[in-house]
């Protein structure tokens, strides 16, 4: 670890602190947090700030970002009008995309993101092979999970199993999953079969777009249940997170809290997508049901100004009150859902100020965590402060 990565963070507020606590950084990890600590080394104000673990993107599809505001009317128009660009993609295109997204995640304090990425015949691996360099170049900002993801199908798109299976040999972190994108619901399953086997086999873990519909007239959209068996069946409880799952606020209540129960007994986390799932689909996934059956819940951008979210922001703060305005969630949970729960589903459950976890740290130009979000108060990075002067161990209060 560099120097820079060892000071002690001065004058702080944070969620829990009745007051002005400092955070004491060694090699990266937070050491202690408390007032008065004793500093050492080099010395950052926080003059008084609002410090959060870094914001989280669970599901952020940086390859198919910023294609344009183009508005279609249904989910199956939206992934065809990407499947004709995708043909066009080329690294030096998809890099420039990503990049900006990148840059736009890190201004708004994210420092997680975990990208789903197309891998079939049309784009290849093109896509793919740029995030993992992309991954390795933005490591000391945001810490990238690459997934694998068969958007179009597998027995769909014949030649796409094998593409699969070469991301993962080229260090895709994540192997995903579309159990809607077959022809019919025994494809379905067997698709979701086939990903849990290969996850098995390379030791990753699982990432599935599920039950993306307003309701479950079509059982490709209605596998949820199904996924929590498969995925028990399969031992590989807590390591299976599912997107959008939209259908599932369509089902009469006692089915929604089977649902709900199955999922938690499975460990299956669940990422609401609500500007995607608001503008195709009307609905979201019942986030406080889903909790409190012991679900893991957090919230995502998904997609950024193309044919399925033309009007993204990559702002987790603006997706979270997004989500707060459609189901009435508080602002206390809406923070958790953008920070350490997320952090939670992509396998970092000590993801918080405290003691032991990453000093991944952001500090919010606000009085409380509440004002901030509210107001999307300004967030500036703790590492880039420490960033800007690295060798002299003085105070200061940059910004």
């Amino acid at each position: 670890m560099a120097a820079r990565d060892t000071f002690v963070l001065t004058d702080v507020r944070t969620r829990t602190a009745d007051g002005p606590v400092d955070v004491a950084v060694v090699e990266g990890r937070i050491t202690a947090v408390g007032p008065g600590l004793e500093r050492g080394g080099g010395v950052l104000a926080g003059a008084g700030r609002l410090v959060l673990p870094g914001l989280v993107e669970p599901h952020l599809h940086l390859d198919k970002a910023m294609l344009g505001a183009e508005v279609v009317g249904s989910l199956d128009d939206a992934v065809a009008a990407t499947a004709e660009r995708k043909a066009s993609f080329t690294p030096d295109d998809v890099r420039a995309r990503a990049t900006d997204v990148l840059e736009r995640a890190h201004a708004a304090g994210t420092t997680r993101v975990r990208t789903p990425v197309d891998v079939d015949p049309t784009v290849g691996l093109t896509s793919l092979d740029v995030l993992l360099e992309l991954r390795d170049q933005w490591a000391d900002r945001i810490a990238i999970q690459v997934v694998a993801f068969p958007q179009e199908g597998i027995a769909a798109r014949p030649g796409t199993r094998d593409l699969l299976v070469e991301a993962l040999r080229r260090g895709a972190d994540v192997l995903g999953a579309c159990s809607y994108a077959e022809d019919d619901v025994d494809a379905c399953r067997g698709h979701v079969r086939d990903v849990l086997d290969l996850a098995q086999q390379f030791g990753v873990p699982v990432d599935v777009h599920a039950d993306f519909a307003a309701g479950p007239d079509d059982p490709r959209h209605d596998l949820a249940a199904e996924i929590a068996t498969t995925t028990r069946a399969a031992g590989l409880q807590g390591h299976v997170v599912l997107g959008h799952v939209t259908t599932l606020a369509a089902l009469d209540p006692d089915r929604r809290r089977r649902t709900a129960d199955a999922l938690a007994e499975a460990g299956v986390g669940v990422v609401v997508l609500p500007p995607t799932d608001l503008y195709l689909v009307g609905a979201s996934a019942p986030v406080r049901e889903l909790r409190d059956a012991g679900v893991r819940v957090a919230c995502s951008s998904n997609n950024v100004r193309n044919a399925f979210t033309p009007f993204g922001t990559v702002d987790p703060f603006d997706t979270a009150l997004m989500l707060g305005h459609m189901q009435g969630v508080d602002l206390d949970t809406l923070l958790d859902l953008t920070t350490r729960d997320a952090a939670a589903l992509l396998g970092d459950p000590a993801h918080d100020v405290v003691p032991g976890a990453r000093a991944d740290l952001v500090l919010l130009d606000a009085p409380d965590a509440r004002t901030g979000l509210l107001d999307r108060a300004a967030r500036t990075h703790v590492t880039d402060l420490r960033a800007a002067d690295p060798d002299r161990p003085a105070q200061t209060g940059a910004r």
